[in-house]
């Protein structure tokens, strides 16, 4: 019987007596219960760590690809400056520029400070003059038109104006509202500001608070005028199909505007941005890591606990025929399948979360009474979550390699125990 057993101790590398054991030593008697605490907080906190990195890299993912949709989406990816004289040529630089294999818009544009007022309030604008076919190829603006309309928006003196600027200044399609701009008329007793009312033809919502609440929308001619423009544009915004490869454009455009240009391009733009929040992806991620590792450093430790717990049965195991490495593969498989399942879990935990995100929002929301993730500081009206299946897989990878190394040391401290030394005291 003794040679029975002995050789079927020493089979093949994980064996089914291996993987019995270690999951037998996973199902704690009440005895060892404190043994199975340590077990099931290295699981929750593993669980926790990955499904709390998915989420978190999800929504800033989310958070950077809806900022950069809609900044890029109302803003151009290039902005055609005039340098040494003013754009008077606009129409010919535009028609040259959009020529541009790769460019799918140039819109000529005037851009001015306002005052926009109602009887009930007033707030500050950016006015901005464009041509109502440029207006149109903006799916930013033309696709989200909440209220009115665009149609015949260089025929007459309307305005387009956001749903949060409508909203604070209590107005609607129909309505009329008034600009204040600070330079208009030059008289002899200096320069007088110019006040005119518009109609608004449209009410758009794109989504980005900053926007929606800061942006009037004006037909060309109009602005030009209103802004004492002498026929010429502020700029050109220059629209791609690709933003990544902005380089390449930036040679192509400065070659085809014939006449000396300043080129802006939409990184210079928003650098300060991008950059502040590439720095707070980079650091939630660093932090986030932490509690993956002392889920680890738990499983370090409840194996150790293991591992005296069961010497004596270590040493009968080596006394009949089991190797080092049996004994050290069954303490790695105990270890591992908290790691494993942990991971798996978290990985689970965490995509479900990241598809309903915007639901679980509204209803803590609603939970709370309170207002969680205004607009009025995250630019967003929506919480966004973007799953980069890339990340994820390192998150998972990450988990999976940490919770493996956790139990090296105590596997290994379990195949050097000493079968004498462990029997003395039995």
């Amino acid at each position: 019987m003794d040679e029975t057993m002995s050789e079927t101790l020493q089979t093949a590398p994980f064996a089914p007596f291996e993987w019995m054991l270690s999951l037998r030593y996973l199902r704690a008697r009440r005895k060892e219960g404190f043994i199975s605490v340590i077990a099931g907080f290295s699981f929750l906190g593993i669980m926790l760590g990955v499904a709390t990195l998915i989420i978190v890299m999800a929504v800033m993912n989310g958070f950077r690809k809806e900022l950069l949709d809609k900044i890029l989406g109302l803003n151009g990816h290039l902005l055609v400056q005039p340098l040494e004289s003013p754009l008077t040529d606009w129409k010919d630089v535009a028609e040259r520029v959009s020529h541009v294999q790769g460019v799918r818009l140039a819109a000529p544009v005037v851009d001015g400070q306002a005052l926009a007022s109602s009887p009930f309030n007033a707030s500050g604008v950016l006015v901005r003059g464009m041509r109502a076919a440029d207006l149109n190829n903006l799916t930013s603006i033309a696709k989200n038109v909440r209220q009115g309309s665009l149609e015949g928006f260089d025929e007459g003196q309307g305005v387009a104006i956001g749903r949060r600027l409508a909203d604070q200044l209590s107005l609607h399609a129909g309505d009329t509202l008034t600009l204040v701009a600070p330079r208009g008329a030059v008289t002899p007793m200096g320069t007088t500001p110019r006040i005119k009312p518009y109609k608004i033809t449209a009410v758009f919502e794109i989504g980005m608070s900053e926007y929606d609440a800061g942006f009037v929308f004006m037909p060309l001619p109009e602005a030009q005028a209103y802004f004492n423009r002498n026929n010429d544009v502020t700029a050109i915004e220059v629209f791609t199909t690709n933003p990544d490869r902005i380089d390449t454009f930036r040679k192509l455009v400065t070659e085809s505007a014939g006449r000396p240009v300043f080129l802006v391009d939409w990184r210079q733009r928003n650098s300060t941005f991008f950059n502040a929040l590439q720095v707070e992806r980079n650091v939630m991620f660093l932090i986030l890591t932490m509690i993956v590792l002392v889920a680890a450093l738990n499983i370090i430790s409840g194996l150790i606990m293991l591992v005296k717990d069961k010497g004596s049965d270590i040493a009968i195991m080596r006394t009949m025929g089991a190797s080092q490495g049996s004994i050290m593969r069954i303490f790695l498989i105990t270890g591992a399948a908290i790691g494993v399942v942990g991971t798996l879990t978290g990985l689970i935990v965490g995509l479900i979360i990241c598809l309903n995100i915007e639901s679980i929002r509204q209803f803590l929301s609603w939970l709370t009474s309170t207002e969680l993730f205004p607009p009025e500081l995250y630019f967003l009206s929506r919480l966004p979550a973007e799953i980069d299946v890339g990340e994820t897989s390192a998150v998972v990878i990450m988990a999976l390699t940490l919770s493996f190394l956790a139990t090296l040391y105590p596997s290994w401290r379990a195949a050097r125990l000493d079968p004498v030394e462990a029997l003395r005291y039995e």
